[in-house]
């Protein structure tokens, strides 16, 4: 069967209702044909807080125990969403990081991947499961610890599992439905892009863009990964949010894509100064 990912963030989970919500786009690309492997972040506000208790408890935490307490928010969101898309009549199972094993290094709170065996899920698939939600943002080390990846780090799980499974697609659900010449929030006159290159993409999110992690788009360009972002809460089809592709994807490449910026910068003249 074809294979899709499809990454839902904290906004687009925050409530029993939006992973409803969620689960019903999961349903329609099974409808469609595909087995679908969705990757999910802790619920909106939650990873905050688990780090807050962490804090509160030892302000000079054990990072392993850190990331023990800060992975179990993507693991609740796995199970209601899976709960939610058994209860609609989809085949599902939730996947912790150690069950996949999604390998990664021994540096806690900022772990890279190692590797990522397909061995597990695919045998699930071949028994029937038409979906596996697996917990974004964590992993497993070398000395069997779960591991976590940074903040944004489920934009990145997906990726991963896309390249890994040689995934037809990677679609991000966010709280915007597309990538923009700028901040529609700040200027008026911004278009949503229908497409745009890696490496335009991966310039924008080094430079202030927040609609996706740079390490994911650097995962992406690496391995060919075709990204599309989305919004959760639209209705979306095929023509429906920004394509991230390689430029020979892309017909006529503009000279300018979009315009990234910071509000953390400051500007300072000295004058009468000698050179």
């Amino acid at each position: 069967m074809p294979l899709l990912v499809m990454k839902f963030g904290g906004t687009s989970v925050a409530d029993l209702d939006r992973i409803g919500n969620a689960a019903a786009k999961v349903g329609r690309e099974v409808e469609r044909g595909y087995d679908v492997i969705v990757i999910v972040s802790a619920m909106s506000g939650k990873t905050n807080e688990l780090v807050g208790w962490v804090e509160g408890t030892s302000p000079l935490y054990d990072a392993r125990e850190y990331d023990a307490v800060v992975a179990s928010g993507e693991n609740v969101t796995a199970g209601l969403m899976a709960l939610r898309l058994q209860e609609i009549g989809i085949p599902a199972r939730s996947w912790q990081g150690w069950q996949v094993p999604i390998n990664t290094t021994s540096a806690h709170g900022a772990a890279r991947f190692v590797s990522i065996p397909r061995e597990n899920i695919d045998r699930k698939f071949a028994e029937g499961m038409k979906v596996a939600v697996v917990a974004g943002f964590q992993g497993l080390s070398h000395e069997g610890r779960i591991t976590t990846l940074g903040r944004g780090g489920s934009d990145t799980t997906a990726v991963a599992f896309a390249a890994a499974f040689g995934a037809e697609r990677c679609d991000i659900y966010t709280d915007v439905d597309g990538v923009y010449t700028t901040d529609p929030r700040i200027c008026d006159r911004a278009r949503k892009l229908h497409r745009i290159a890696f490496e335009e993409m991966l310039e924008l999110a080094s430079l202030g863009a927040k609609v996706l992690q740079t390490r994911s788009v650097e995962l992406a360009m690496r391995y060919n990964v075709r990204l599309r972002v989305l919004s959760s809460f639209e209705d979306t089809d095929e023509n429906s949010g920004t394509l991230v592709c390689g430029e020979e994807e892309i017909m006529e490449s503009k000279v300018v894509s979009g315009v990234a910026y910071s509000r953390d910068e400051a500007k300072i003249t000295l004058f009468t100064i000698e050179d």
